[in-house]
């Protein structure tokens, strides 16, 4: 071998092939070997643990039920001599079952009937949740119809009070062309701003007034500036007599002119 040919011990390339010193990789190869380590060392637990009685138990069953039954069985040996085959359905004409019926394990401590007690308290329970949540869907449908309404109501009083404060007007309009100083109710009129003071009459009257609803009020008003000045306040206008009236207006309320 020549003397070229002989690697160079001192030089970069055999220091870089014998010993990675990337920063960090040593502690990144021993905490692979610690998991390595321990991977081995679980494994090496599970195989030598010693196994339950339990654990041996299903071991055995489901060994046992996986292999078929063999001549050795004395009921598949009767059956056999009654003519029956591997893998054929019971019966005369072949409409039994074909499988054993499969065992049901009981594992647990709990008497008979447990499971079936414990699967029927869980469906009442969750009965009772589906009723609560139904019953609490129903509450709130039941507050928003009620909402809907109330909104619907404020609305329309609104709407009669604008009427009523329409009508008012219209009735002291008409009322002092006709020379009437004195409306016939006192409601009739609109309310001044700046009012004096009032007797003991005035003030009965008042609340007498008061105790009739904006509904009521609009529909005696407007009977009386039907009857006494001709004028619809739905219409916006007087007519000549009664029969004019009658004749060319559609009636006497809001939804008889909609």
């Amino acid at each position: 071998m020549d003397e070229d040919d002989e690697e160079d011990y001192m030089s970069d390339l055999f220091i870089n092939l014998r010993q990675d010193v990337r920063p960090g990789l040593p502690m990144v190869r021993r905490m692979r070997e610690a998991i390595q380590k321990e991977e081995k060392q679980k494994a090496a637990n599970e195989k030598n643990r010693q196994k339950s009685i339990k654990e041996e138990e299903k071991e055995r069953r489901d060994l046992v039920l996986k292999s078929a039954l063999g001549n050795e069985n004395k009921g598949f040996a009767l059956l056999q001599k009654m003519g029956y085959k591997s893998g054929q359905a019971l019966g005369r004409s072949g409409e039994g079952i074909v499988e054993p019926i499969p065992l049901n394990i009981k594992t647990g401590r709990s008497g008979l009937g447990h499971e079936e007690l414990k699967k029927r308290k869980a469906e009442e329970k969750l009965e009772n949740y589906r009723q609560k949540l139904h019953m609490k869907k129903q509450a709130n449908e039941q507050a928003a119809d009620q909402f809907r309404v109330r909104f619907k109501n404020k609305q329309e009083e609104r709407k009669m009070e604008g009427d009523l404060r329409k009508s008012q007007r219209a009735c002291q309009q008409l009322d002092r062309q006709k020379d009437i100083d004195v409306p016939k109710e006192i409601w009739y009129w609109l309310e001044p701003e700046e009012e004096d003071k009032k007797d003991e009459d005035d003030k009965e009257d008042e609340c007498t007034s008061s105790d009739l609803s904006v509904s009521e009020k609009l529909r005696l008003l407007t009977a009386y500036l039907r009857e006494e000045h001709f004028y619809c306040i739905w219409c916006g206008t007087t007519y000549e007599d009664p029969e004019d009236l009658s004749s060319n207006c559609p009636g006497d309320s809001a939804a008889d002119h909609d």
